[in-house]
């Protein structure tokens, strides 16, 4: 899995490539969102469009993901899961606690501030 991330008015973006599953890349990710928590961001938007497969550890990932901008009065929305994603999260009702944006501005306009 490759991570891309950056931040934009307040708000970090992270794009995820590939497979979303228990490995190293999992930590990676999990270390850079937590750098950038330090920068008092309270936003994220994750890009799903490109994860092929996701199992228990991946979707364990986005959930302490949510839990982290939550417990900081923040919020997560998810962009436009693939169709393993997509499945995923309905299999495991998770589609009810996340927030899914069908795209990036989409995400943007769900997580201004006057919006959450």
């Amino acid at each position: 899995m490759t991570t891309t991330s950056a931040v934009q008015n307040g708000i970090l973006y992270v794009r995820l490539t590939g497979d979303l599953i228990g490995s190293p890349d999992t930590d990676q990710l999990l270390q850079s969102v937590n750098n950038h928590l330090g920068e008092s961001l309270n936003f994220c938007a994750v890009d799903l469009s490109e994860i092929r497969y996701i199992n228990s550890t991946g979707i364990g990932v986005l959930v302490s993901l949510l839990t982290k901008f939550r417990s900081r009065g923040g919020e997560m929305v998810l962009i436009n899961p693939a169709e393993h994603p997509k499945k995923m999260l309905a299999l495991t009702k998770l589609n009810n606690i996340f927030t899914v944006a069908a795209d990036e501005a989409a995400a943007r306009q769900l997580l201004t501030p006057a919006a959450v």
